[in-house]
């Protein structure tokens, strides 16, 4: 790379991560050699890289973009694990890069389409480290013990948590060797899970960047030490990574989080840790279990049959006591207004496509209406020349 490894570059790899390599980056018990990017594009027909719906576009396009620049032609993947446990509630995925200049990105997925994602993030609020919390511990340790360079970890939204968790709790030897921390909107920890873990060992590694109406990153956010970024949409949208605002090599930065969505994160967050662990578990489960009533398992199919998903919602919601019922609402009512907006964006891609097309034709009919004035233009001139002729081969009386 010519320029230092930054803020920039983490995210890139950070949303990487979301694309399926299942079948295509080896996994760590094959103890296979890293796979290039090219050869990863060589080898996607034997897999379903871009399997998540929601960023299908997007991620086609970060792919393209990494095979055909400078920055990250020359990255390699491996270590790819991806694994979905319904009963242990988890699901934990991530992949290794080893970059130009000798260091390793470690970078955890967030949560994917997958229901059971959804709930882990909400146990994310326990005081007992979640499975996946503990499988990104094993994961760091394994990468740390195989490859030796300088190392750099990170994630977007739960990835983000994984990543700081992970640094706070593997092997001393390999926690030297962390250069950067990367927590893109990613969930905090309740108080003791910091003073358990250590958090001072990395705290001043760690770099958290939200965007400027954030709502996941700030969830059990406790230190102030994070960077705010604009976004090109609003509320909870700018939790999208493709959405966040960048110039040149750097991030477009902002004063702080939205005044309004601080006040009412912080009335979250005091909701939360005011909740004892048998509290919180009640809650999740009265939560998932009103989601489960829709009778689907990812957040794909719960938001496009939206009509079918809510029926079984508002049955379900009937059962639970009405302080519990209207925060479920809003939390809904959230995971709709994500799919709204991504209709949103699917009607204003297509306005402007048609707008594209009524001013290619508007522009077409101009060049055919010039082309008219000048044909006119020359028959007017052509009749003028022939009159003037007439004229001078008149005989004078």
């Amino acid at each position: 790379m010519e320029k230092p490894f930054n803020d920039v570059d983490s995210l890139v790899l950070c949303q990487f991560v979301y694309l399926k390599f299942d079948g295509l980056v080896p996994a760590p018990a094959e103890e296979k050699p890293f796979l290039s990017a090219e050869k990863l594009r060589e080898k996607q027909a034997e897999g379903n890289l871009f399997a998540d719906e929601r960023f299908e576009k997007d991620n086609r396009a970060l792919f393209e973009g990494i095979l055909s620049g400078k920055r990250f032609g020359t990255v390699k993947l491996n270590y790819y694990v991806n694994e979905i446990d319904m009963e242990k509630e988890t699901q934990f995925s991530a992949v290794t890069f080893a970059l130009e200049d000798g260091s390793y990105y470690v970078a955890f997925r967030g949560t994917d389409e997958n229901i059971v994602g959804w709930k882990e993030d909400f146990n994310l609020a326990f005081s007992r480290p979640a499975p996946a919390q503990l499988s990104s511990v094993e994961y760091l340790d394994m990468v740390g013990s195989r490859e030796k360079g300088a190392l750099y970890t990170g994630g977007h939204s739960k990835g983000g948590n994984l990543a700081v968790y992970a640094a706070m709790n593997c092997k001393k030897t390999i926690q030297d060797r962390i250069v950067r921390i990367y927590s893109h909107d990613g969930p905090g920890f309740r108080p003791e899970i910091l003073e358990k873990c250590g958090y001072g060992a990395v705290a001043d590694r760690i770099v958290k960047i939200l965007p400027h109406s954030s709502l996941v990153g700030m969830l059990l956010e406790s230190h102030e030490n994070y960077q705010v970024i604009a976004s090109s949409t609003f509320g909870i949208m700018q939790h999208n990574p493709f959405t966040w605002r960048v110039e040149d090599d750097h991030f477009l930065y902002v004063d702080d989080i939205y005044s309004g969505r601080k006040f009412m994160d912080h009335t979250l967050n005091e909701w939360i840790l005011s909740m004892n662990d048998e509290q919180i578990h009640a809650f999740v489960e009265t939560l998932f279990g009103v989601i489960e009533a829709s009778q689907t398992d990812n957040l794909i199919d719960f938001t496009a049959d939206w009509k079918k998903s809510m029926n079984g919602v508002l049955n379900a919601v009937k059962e639970v006591d009405e302080p519990t019922r209207e925060i479920i609402k809003k939390i809904i009512r959230s995971l709709f207004e994500m799919a709204s907006e991504r209709a949103k964006q699917e009607i204003r891609c297509t306005a402007e496509k048609e707008l594209l097309k009524l001013s290619e034709k508007a522009e077409e009919n101009k060049l055919k209406f010039q082309e008219k004035a000048i044909e006119n233009k020359k028959k007017i001139q052509e009749m003028k020349k022939w009159k003037n002729k007439s004229k001078a081969r008149r005989p004078v009386s």
